[in-house]
């Protein structure tokens, strides 16, 4: 049994088109691959082998194996080369290294955090090949802590595990120094890089292969403006969505552009619902915006108590790991006892560390914490959760290949199975590291070839949204999507982004309407000129309403997605994977798993009919 029909027949996301998904009319990945933004022209072009987007653990690593094995590379990246998501990790990254620790083991904390929604094979894969790809990273160049006095590498623990697995760099800066080591080894091997892009859509062939992808820079450099590199295979590695959210600890360029690109391209995407809010984000007041500093696990790890304002500790009793217990279950603990005190966060005490302890383990927290007044060695620091991990995102196989022929994804825009509906602490970096290197194997394990002619678009460009609409997104996700849903909240959520779904398509048809002969006046709003800030936007559009209509589908509580009109787990009827498409001009088309276990990714079915409602 798989099926659903197009989501629009269940609620207000898909009113644009509610085209009965039958027959010929079923969407393909070819209907799919003609949806495009409105941009201009490439004006300029490269050819190469692999073209990877994204340059944290999950892109470079992916870059640097290809580039190994001969293949001609080219990385893209939305800000500087060394800004990729990975250097905002502070915890560390998670593997079986430790005497006494197995992957079994790792295995097992895995699956529970994951609330029955993992893909065991995919997570087995992870544990297995996670201690090697470690060893090979720290021979690239990666620089871990040490235990004092000896080489072996120092470990700690995190929420969800039952074991001291998590390998940690510069106390508190493993993503940094993660991002460093990467970084170097790609300068001293001369790939080519593109930085301050932001690439825009898949192209494709007439086969409905990948072709390469369209991308703007972003200042001047040897190239400028909308252009293209050529490629027969694309490693998505964009890392996350978190800015769909007005709270987040992700950057303000973690606009969800893989998971739209991959959406427009005909790919499924899965498990947007679940996105983990992390449980200690440094509380800045009810109107902070933007990027939250990261109060990392690690300091529970090492033995901080979340308290409320009389100093009492609430985790205690409700879960044999109190503080530790998985992530999804101490930010329902914190929002919990915040409204029972009439508050909007609680505390993270660590005095007891000292200040030693606080400068040499977690110095970057510190300063973080002092910036704005708060001294972590004299004083509890005031945590509420924050959108933090996208644990769905592009669907992908365990060589990250996508419903796309040619077309990849690794790291957090992808959907592997592995964090089911709540990732296990410091599973990200290693998720990233183990399956780039796969697709990598994938992709040098053919022989290399020329890309197909890219294929026009025949259907419209995407309408795009005016730069002012990121603040009302963010708005009406936090309001209606955050840590707390119901079917009101998401409904009401739903129909607001169908608005300014609207009034997008409305403008763009008053453009069309005034290039033709005679054309009357209107009064009708004037769409929006591309730009990064309109590509932006209406990427957080469209990965939105995915959110939204997998949280209104999933009529349970699971992982990190909490409905508080469905309170509990429900195996029966939501143990599956939700697998959505996009098709023109607006409409998401859903099917279910028949297990959580993915089905493959080279021959997506169509979905089933489902009466009109």
């Amino acid at each position: 049994m798989t099926g659903t029909g197009p989501i629009g027949h269940h609620d207000p996301i898909g009113h644009d088109n509610p085209t009965d998904p039958t027959g010929p009319d079923t969407p393909t990945a070819s209907d799919n691959a003609t949806l495009r933004l409105q941009a201009p022209a490439p004006g300029w072009s490269i050819e190469a082998d692999v073209v990877v987007v994204g340059s944290g653990v999950a892109g470079l690593t992916a870059a640097l194996r290809c580039a190994a094995a001969g293949r001609r590379t080219v990385v893209v990246t939305k800000a500087r080369l060394d800004d990729g998501s990975t250097r905002w990790a502070q915890g560390g990254i998670a593997a079986a290294l430790g005497e006494g620790d197995t992957p079994e083991q790792h295995l097992t904390d895995t699956l529970v955090a994951g609330a029955g929604l993992c893909d065991e094979n995919a997570v087995r894969t992870l544990v297995t090949e996670g201690p090697d790809a470690v060893r090979r990273l720290i021979a690239t160049g990666a620089r871990f802590d040490t235990t004092p006095g000896g080489d072996e590498i120092a470990l700690t623990r995190e929420g969800g595990h039952h074991r001291r697995r998590i390998a940690h760099a510069g106390g508190d800066a493993t993503g940094a120094e993660i991002s460093r080591a990467l970084v170097d080894a790609v300068r001293a091997q001369g790939l080519r890089t593109i930085e301050n892009a932001l690439v825009l859509d898949l192209l494709t062939d007439a086969e409905g292969r990948t072709a390469g992808v369209t991308l703007h820079v972003m200042g001047e450099g040897q190239h400028d403006g909308v252009g293209a590199v050529h490629a027969p295979a694309v490693v998505l590695a964009t890392g996350g969505m978190g800015q769909v959210f007005s709270a987040t600890t992700n950057p303000a360029v973690s606009t969800g552009d893989g998971v739209a690109l991959a959406l427009r391209a005909g790919a499924e995407v899965s498990d947007l619902e679940f996105v983990q809010f992390h449980p200690t984000v440094l509380y800045l007041g009810p109107d902070a915006e933007g990027q939250q500093p990261l109060i990392s696990e690690a300091v529970r790890g090492e033995g901080a108590h979340l308290v409320d304002a009389d100093g009492i500790r609430f985790m205690t009793g409700q879960h044999e790991l109190a503080e530790l217990a998985p992530r999804d279950i101490v930010a329902k603990a914190i929002m919990r006892r915040a409204h029972e005190r009439g508050t909007e966060h609680m505390y993270l005490d660590a005095r007891h560390f000292g200040a030693r302890m606080w400068e040499e383990r977690f110095p970057t927290i510190l300063a973080a914490c002092r910036a704005h007044g708060i001294d972590p060695v004299t004083e509890p620091i005031p945590v509420a959760p924050a959108a933090h991990y996208a644990s769905g995102g592009v669907r992908t196989d365990l060589y990250g290949r996508t419903t796309v022929p040619g077309l990849y994804a690794c790291g957090e825009v992808a959907c592997t199975g592995v964090h089911g509906a709540n990732r296990l602490a410091s599973n990200s970096l290693l998720e990233g590291l183990v399956f780039a290197e796969r697709i990598a194997d994938d992709i040098t394990s053919a022989p290399a070839r020329r890309p197909g002619p890219a294929v026009e678009p025949t259907a419209a460009p995407v309408p795009l949204l005016a730069p002012e609409a990121r603040t009302s997104i963010q708005r009406i996700m936090t309001a209606g999507a955050g840590v707390l849903r119901s079917a009101a909240s998401l409904t009401e959520a739903a129909t607001a982004l169908a608005r300014l779904q609207r009034d997008a398509s409305e403008a763009a048809t008053t453009v069309a309407q005034a290039a033709a002969p005679e054309a009357a006046p209107t009064d009708r709003p004037k769409p929006a000129e591309p730009g990064v800030e309109a590509w932006e936007v209406t990427n957080l559009l469209l990965v939105a309403r995915v959110l939204v209509a997998g949280a209104m589908r999933r009529e349970e509580t699971r992982g990190c997605h909490w409905r508080e009109d469905h309170a509990d787990r429900d195996d029966a009827h939501w143990q599956r994977h939700f697998l959505v498409t996009h098709r023109p001009p607006h409409t998401l088309h859903t099917r279910t798993t028949d297990t959580a276990a993915f089905p493959a990714t080279t021959a997506a079915p169509a979905p089933e009919t489902e009466p009109t409602q």
